[in-house]
C-alpha cells in the first residue's frame, strides 16, 4: 500500500499517533460539497480548507502538511495562528487518525444533481473514474468532444464523426469522415462509370478487363496493316468494315502487287547469284587440274636427288650419336667404380622412414589439439561456474536474516543521471530474510521518481520475493514496514515513512514469480531535500537506505 504524501525535511514529523497510514488520498484543490457542515477539526488552522495530510503541533492544533512547510518558511520561529505559540518542529508529528476521519468524511458528486452519489472523501478520485455523469474525451484517435460516461457507447456507435464504418462496397473498415474519399480512391468494388462513356458502371478492380471489350473504346481498324489508319469505336466497327470494303479489297490487291513485284525482283536476283556460282565452281575445276600437273612435273625431276642427300644426312647423325652413346657408357663405368652408392641409398631409405613417422605424429598432433579444445571448453565452463559460486557467496555473505537491510548506494550522480536520461530507471538492493527461513524480501529505488513522484522525488518500494521455504510461511504478508533514508551527520534526522502490508494486496501475496509488484512510497523524498548542501543525506556521493520489517508476532520456523 503506497503512501502518496511528500516525506518532510529532516528532524521533523518523524513520531506518530499510528502505526499505519492511509493510502486513500484527495486533490487538495478541488470545491467539495460535504453532505454534513465541515466541523472545525478538520480545518486547517492556517488556510481554513479540510485538512490534508494533517499534522499536529504541540499546542494541540491541526494543519495541512503544505500548509505547517509554509509556516516554516514564512518564519524562522513558527507561530501557531491560533494560540500564537512557538511550533516546535520536532513535536510536529502525522496526525494519521484525523487523516483517516477526513478521508470517511461523506461528499456529494462534482456532477450533483445529475449524480446523487455521496462519497466519502478517500474515494472520490475513484468515484469519478466511475460515475455516469462525468465528462470525458471520445476515445476515437482525432475526435476531441466531450462526452458524458453515460453516453459515450451511443456516441462512439452513432455519432463520433471518427467512428469506424464498414465500406459497403468492400466491407473494409474505414474511419467515417474519410469513407467518401476511400470510396472513391482506393476502395477496389467501388462502382464508377466507363471511361469511354458507354452508359455501363463497372467496379474499379475490373476497370482494365472491361476497356478491351468496351464498345465505346476507340480501336484501329483490322486493315490496318494494309493501309487503313481509320480509329473507330468497337461497337460501329463492323459497320465500318461493310462500308470500307471496297476499298480494303483494294488496299489488299495493291498490297499483293508489290509483294509479287518484290518476289519477282527476288527470283532475278537469285538467277544471277546462280550464274556467278557455278562460273566460280569451274575456275576452281580448273586451278586444280593446272595443280596436279605441276605436281607431277616436279616429283618426276627432283625426287631422286632429295632422297639421296637426306639419307646421307641420316647417316652421319647416326655415326655423331653412336659415338656420343659409347662415351657416355665408358664415363658412366667409371664413376660407378669411383663411388659406392649403397650408403645413399641407405640415407634415402632412413628420410623415409622418418617422414612416415612424422606423419603419424601430425596426426596424433590433431587428435590431441582437438582434446585441448574439449579442454579449454570445459575449462571456462568451470571458470563460470566458479563465478558464479563466488557471486553468490559474497551475496550470502551480505545477506540478513533480521528483517533488517542496509543498503549502501554509491555513484549517486552517475545512477540519477542514468535514470533520468531512461537507461536505468530503478535499482535493486540485495534481497534479505525475516530469519534463516523466513520470507524472502528485497527494496528497489527509482532515482528519478516514479509515478506521481517522477521527475522530483526518490521513489522507494517494498518488494516480496519468491524463497525457498514460501510453502511453510502464512501468506499474505502482514508485517509493518518501515522506510528509512539515514541522516549521515550522526544527528539521527532519519527521513522515515511506515506502513502495513495489506492483506488484500496482490503485493503481499505468496509470489507465482520471481517477485511481486512493489509497494511503497513514489515520493518518499524530495530531490530539493536529499541534494540540498546543508542536509547530509548524501556524503562522498553515497546514500544509506533502510528497510525494516517488525517482527513482532511472527513465527519463526
Amino acid at each position: 500500500m503506497a503512501c502518496d504524501e511528500p516525506a518532510a525535511p529532516s528532524g521533523i514529523f518523524t513520531r506518530q499517533n499510528s502505526a499505519s497510514t492511509n493510502s486513500l488520498d484527495f486533490e487538495p484543490d478541488a470545491d467539495y460539497r460535504f453532505v454534513e457542515s465541515l466541523e472545525e477539526r478538520y480545518k486547517c488552522a492556517y488556510c481554513h480548507l479540510v485538512l490534508r495530510n494533517p499534522h499536529q503541533t504541540g499546542c494541540g492544533h491541526r494543519f495541512c502538511q503544505q500548509c505547517i512547510l509554509a509556516l516554516r518558511e514564512l518564519n524562522a520561529v513558527p507561530t501557531c495562528p491560533v494560540d500564537k505559540e512557538t511550533i516546535k518542529m520536532h513535536e510536529v508529528f502525522k496526525d494519521n487518525c484525523c487523516k483517516r476521519e477526513v478521508l470517511n468524511l461523506h461528499v456529494f458528486c462534482k456532477n450533483f444533481p445529475d449524480c446523487n452519489s455521496k462519497i466519502i472523501l478517500g474515494r472520490y478520485q475513484e468515484h469519478l473514474q466511475q460515475c455516469l455523469f462525468e465528462s470525458m474525451q471520445c476515445t476515437n484517435d482525432g475526435c476531441r468532444d466531450q462526452i458524458l460516461r453515460k453516453d459515450l457507447k451511443e456516441h462512439l456507435s452513432q455519432h463520433c464523426k471518427f467512428r469506424e464504418e464498414m465500406c459497403q462496397y468492400c466491407n473494409a473498415y474505414v474511419v467515417l469522415i474519410n469513407i467518401k474519399n476511400h470510396e472513391k480512391n482506393d476502395c477496389p468494388d467501388y462502382p464508377v462509370p466507363c471511361l469511354q462513356n458507354c452508359s455501363q458502371v463497372i467496379l474499379k478492380k475490373e476497370m482494365e478487363k472491361h476497356q478491351a471489350v468496351c464498345p465505346e473504346a476507340e480501336v484501329d481498324c483490322p486493315y490496318k496493316q494494309y493501309g487503313c489508319h481509320v480509329k473507330v469505336k468497337r461497337g460501329k466497327l463492323a459497320e465500318h468494315e461493310n462500308s470500307a470494303l471496297r476499298e480494303h479489297m483494294l488496299q489488299i490487291l495493291d498490297k499483293n502487287s508489290r509483294l509479287e513485284e518484290q518476289i519477282s525482283d527476288l527470283y532475278k536476283s537469285l538467277e544471277c547469284k546462280e550464274i556467278k556460282i557455278q562460273q566460280l565452281a569451274d575456275a576452281i575445276k580448273k586451278c586444280e587440274k593446272e595443280f596436279r600437273q605441276y605436281t607431277q612435273l616436279f616429283g618426276n625431276n627432283s625426287s631422286l636427288m632429295v632422297s639421296t642427300q637426306a639419307l646421307a644426312s641420316h647417316l652421319d647423325k647416326s655415326a655423331r650419336l653412336e659415338s656420343q652413346v659409347k662415351q657416355l657408357i665408358q664415363m658412366s663405368n667409371q664413376q660407378q667404380s669411383k663411388l659406392d652408392l649403397r650408403p645413399l641409398f641407405d640415407t634415402i631409405e632412413n628420410v623415409k622412414q622418418k617422414i612416415a613417422l612424422m606423419e603419424t605424429y601430425e596426426q596424433r598432433l590433431v587428435v590431441l589439439e582437438d582434446q585441448s579444445s574439449k579442454h579449454d571448453l570445459q575449462i571456462n565452463i568451470h571458470k563460470a561456474q566458479l563465478n558464479k559460486n563466488e557471486e553468490r557467496f559474497k551475496l550470502l555473505e551480505g545477506t540478513c536474516y533480521n528483517g533488517k537491510l542496509i543498503w549502501k548506494i554509491t555513484d549517486y550522480k552517475m545512477k540519477k543521471k542514468e535514470a533520468v536520461e531512461g537507461r536505468v530507471l530503478s535499482i535493486a538492493s540485495q534481497p534479505f530474510y525475516t530469519s534463516r527461513c523466513g520470507y524472502r524480501l528485497c527494496a528497489r529505488a527509482y532515482l528519478n521518481g516514479d509515478g506521481s513522484g517522477k521527475g522530483t522525488h526518490i521513489s522507494l518500494y517494498f518488494v516480496v520475493m519468491r524463497g525457498e521455504f514460501d510453502s511453510l510461511l502464512l501468506w499474505p504478508f502482514k508485517q509493518k514496514v518501515t522506510l528509512m533514508l539515514l541522516d549521515q551527520s550522526g544527528k539521527k534526522n532519519h527521513i522515515v515513512e511506515v506502513f502495513r502490508a495489506d492483506p488484500n494486496s496482490s503485493s503481499f501475496k505468496r509470489p507465482d514469480g520471481e517477485m511481486n509488484i512493489a509497494s511503497g512510497c513514489p515520493r518518499f523524498v524530495p530531490h530539493s531535500v536529499l541534494e540540498n548542501t546543508k542536509n547530509t543525506y548524501i556524503r562522498d556521493d553515497t546514500l544509506f537506505l533502510k528497510v525494516v520489517v517488525d517482527l513482532t508476532d511472527l513465527e519463526e520456523l
